[in-house]
């Protein structure tokens, strides 16, 4: 669906996990195109439109979801950058809930297989990328991370505004 104004929704990572991922974009992502901390994309593109049934929508699914340990299991080549995959059978399955409440709006990003991952470092060199996968790679050690909620943003041609934060049941 065509939208005047897309918003990005994304997983919401607890702030003491989210810290080191941001560390290393800030390092590594071209300063003039790293307009926004690291975060974990569950979708690239709702019509700002229907914000209100996109919300009403999140806030059905958040009340019935708890914290989600998500498993940091792994460094992935994106050939310009670099990222950390992460794994999780209920993260999926919440996105699998709001794709279905979603899915009239979807274009080919996000009808595509989901493979959940923050990305540190992207539009850069291919020597670059290649440096800083091996040495994260090399120092990598699998480990949890917790996603605590979700977060709607109006994408603004480049910066991202937050409409909604929508945290998980305790």
């Amino acid at each position: 669906m065509k939208t005047r104004h897309p918003m990005i929704l994304t997983a919401r990572i607890a702030e003491h996990d989210l810290m080191p991922f941001d560390l290393l974009r800030q390092k590594h992502f071209p300063p003039d195109r790293n307009f926004l901390r690291a975060h974990l994309t569950m979708f690239h593109r709702l019509p700002g439109e229907y914000v209100d049934i996109i919300v009403e929508s999140l806030r059905s699914v958040a009340k019935n979801t708890g914290a989600i340990s998500a498993n940091v299991s792994g460094v992935r080549h994106l050939g310009a950058g670099v990222a950390f995959t992460i794994e999780n059978v209920k993260l999926h399955s919440l996105r699998d809930a709001l794709r279905s409440d979603f899915v009239q709006w979807l274009g080919s990003q996000d009808m595509q297989a989901w493979r959940p991952h923050i990305t540190v470092q992207n539009k850069a060199s291919r020597a670059k990328a290649d440096e800083l996968f091996h040495k994260l790679a090399g120092d990598f050690s699998p480990h949890d991370i917790t996603i605590v909620g979700l977060d709607l943003w109006r994408y603004l041609d480049g910066p991202w505004a937050n409409e909604v934060t929508v945290p998980f049941a305790d």
